[in-house]
């Protein structure tokens, strides 16, 4: 790979330097989390059936406990389970979710279209085109500066072959992360299997 990573780790760490940090669950408002991590729950549930967490989701933006936006995220997700694998759809999904954000506008604006780029990563990624889900993730995190976002860098980084560079943004990174989140980047590399290479740079 011809990668410049010094680009990549200013692209980061300018970010990092700039203070503010969003919540790993910030891309969903406090309203609209429970119905949320409800979907999210049935979808990794033994008895996960498309249809019924497609109804489900329906119903909760039907009812107006869930915005547009996060309908389509939903439904996107679904489309991206193992149990379905329709990328296709889920392409066509992630384009109508940045049409829709685009069109509401608003404060929450940067926060939803972060959400679309990292979608696209996470399709990048499944279909191991690696280079295309690092540049997504990276935009997701000038979007929205979180561990969340940190991690798939990190996770496309490690899917390369790029495990020393993975190692070398996370050592300067951590620095410049508020304690609490740095906390919560180093949880998410003990539990993601996709980040297990680094689990060695973590405290123990």
């Amino acid at each position: 790979m011809n990668l410049n990573y010094e680009a990549l780790y200013d692209r980061i760490l300018h970010r990092v330097d700039q203070g503010a940090y969003l919540a790993w669950a910030d891309a969903v408002e406090a309203g609209q989390q429970a119905p949320m991590a409800e979907i999210g729950a049935y979808i990794q549930s033994p008895g996960f059936r498309p249809q019924t967490a497609r109804q489900m989701a329906h119903e909760f933006h039907r009812a107006g406990r869930i915005d547009r936006v996060l309908y389509l995220s939903a439904l996107h997700v679904i489309a991206m389970s193992p149990a379905v694998s329709d990328y296709t759809e889920a392409a066509r999904l992630i384009a109508e979710k940045e049409l829709v954000a685009i069109q509401q506008g608003g404060p929450r604006l940067q926060v939803h279209l972060a959400s679309v780029d990292r979608h696209r990563g996470a399709l990048a990624f499944l279909l191991k085109q690696y280079e295309v889900a690092l540049d997504y993730f990276s935009r997701a995190f000038e979007r929205q500066r979180s561990p969340g976002n940190l991690g798939n860098v990190l996770a496309a980084l490690i899917r390369l072959g790029d495990v020393s560079e993975a190692r070398e943004l996370l050592s300067r990174i951590q620095g410049g992360l508020q304690p609490e989140l740095v906390s919560a980047l180093d949880e998410m590399i003990r539990i993601d299997p996709d980040l297990a290479l680094l689990r060695m740079e973590l405290p123990s």
